[in-house]
This record gives structure tokens, sequence and C-alpha cells, in this order.
């Protein structure tokens, strides 16, 4: 194997794990506040609150992201006569499909709080929204943590399948240098090193963080 091949790519690859990078951070940021927002409307007592959002979940489980990512790229424009670029395309796309996600890892925290923390705060004069944000949420994110770091790793992943929409991710631009300079061997094999290493870490983080919840 020429480790030559694999540094005189070096610029193209890092565009492409910028690439990436920036998917999941924009993913993980906006489908967080959204699925903050999703877990909310299904915890709460009203129906117009509570069915919209169950939809919504509902069909962003069921679909694959890559349906999500020809639906905004390519149906939206049609519908909207405006053509959406690649990576606005993808950015939404990203976010709105990890809402979906992010919002059942959220419900699950808030349901790991004993009631009791709650009726008891409510109890002391706080409003719905004080116990929530006060009580409820600090305890939340400490019981969800490791689950949102399994979806970080998992969002990474899926980042390679922007190549539908003609954007150059990490895998991609590998691909890309593979059939340019005819070294797959090394493209690929970077590529899946690169992968295992960010994957693993993340995999024991999350294990970490579970074993520390556990205790």
């Amino acid at each position: 194997m020429d480790l030559s091949a694999i540094t005189s790519a070096a610029d193209l690859l890092g565009q492409g794990m910028m690439l990436s990078l920036l998917l999941v951070l924009v993913g993980s940021a906006g489908g967080a506040v959204a699925g903050m927002a999703l877990a909310l409307m299904r915890n709460a007592g009203s129906r117009l609150l509570r069915y919209p959002a169950a939809a919504y979940v509902t069909v962003m489980r069921s679909v694959p992201l890559i349906l999500v990512l020809f639906w905004f790229y390519f149906m939206l424009p049609l519908w909207t006569g405006h053509p959406i670029g690649a990576l606005p395309a993808a950015l939404v796309a990203f976010a709105l499909f990890e809402a979906a996600f992010y919002c059942e890892i959220i419900r699950a925290g808030i349901r790991a709080v004993p009631r009791g923390q709650a009726m008891a705060a409510a109890a002391t004069g706080l409003r719905p929204w004080q116990v929530m944000r006060m009580v409820v949420l600090p305890q939340a994110i400490g019981a969800m943590g490791p689950l949102l770091v399994s979806q970080v790793i998992i969002l990474f992943q899926d980042t390679s399948l922007v190549y539908v929409v003609a954007l150059r991710d990490f895998l991609t631009s590998a691909s890309v240098v593979a059939d340019r300079d005819d070294r797959p061997v090394e493209m690929y094999t970077t590529v899946a090193v690169v992968y295992f290493v960010i994957c693993l870490a993340g995999s024991l983080l999350a294990g970490r963080r579970r074993r520390e919840v556990a205790r």
C-alpha cells in the first residue's frame, strides 16, 4: 500500500471530512432542538399538540433518510418553483430527520425521571415549565446521554448518503480519489480506519456514560 497516495489526497479528504462534520453538527443541533419541541408536544395534555407530533415522528422514523434527501432536493423545488442548493437541502433533511429520533430519546429520558420528583417540585409552587426546566430535564439529560452519543455515531455514518445529491462527504471524496488515481486499496482502507476509530471512540464514550448513569 502506497501511503503517499493518502498524503497527496489529504486536502480533498479533509474537505470531505469537514462536510461530514458539518452535517453531523447541524443535524445533531437542529435535531436536538426540534426533537425537544416534539418531545414536549408529545407529553402535552392537548391532543392538538400530541397527535401532530406523534404523526411526524412516526412518518420520519418509517422512511429512509435517503428518501428525505430526495424529497427536499428534488421534490420540494418542483412544488415551490424555487431550486434548493444541495447543501441547504441536506442540512435541513438531516436536522428534520434526526428530530424524530431525538424526540424519542428525550421522551425516554424524561420518563426515566421518577414522577414523584416532578409532583414534589410542583407542590412547592413551581409552574409546569419551571418543573420541566429545573427538575426534570437536568436529570433526563444524564439518563439519555448514552443514547444521544449513539445517535451521533449513527448520524456520522449516514453522512455518506449525501452522494445522492452530488455532495462530497468523506467517503465520496475518497471514492473520487480512488477512481482518479487508481488507488482503491489505499483510499477505502483509510476510510475504514477513520470510521472505525471515530465510531469506536463514540461507542466507548457512550458505554462510559451508561456505566456512570447506572451507578
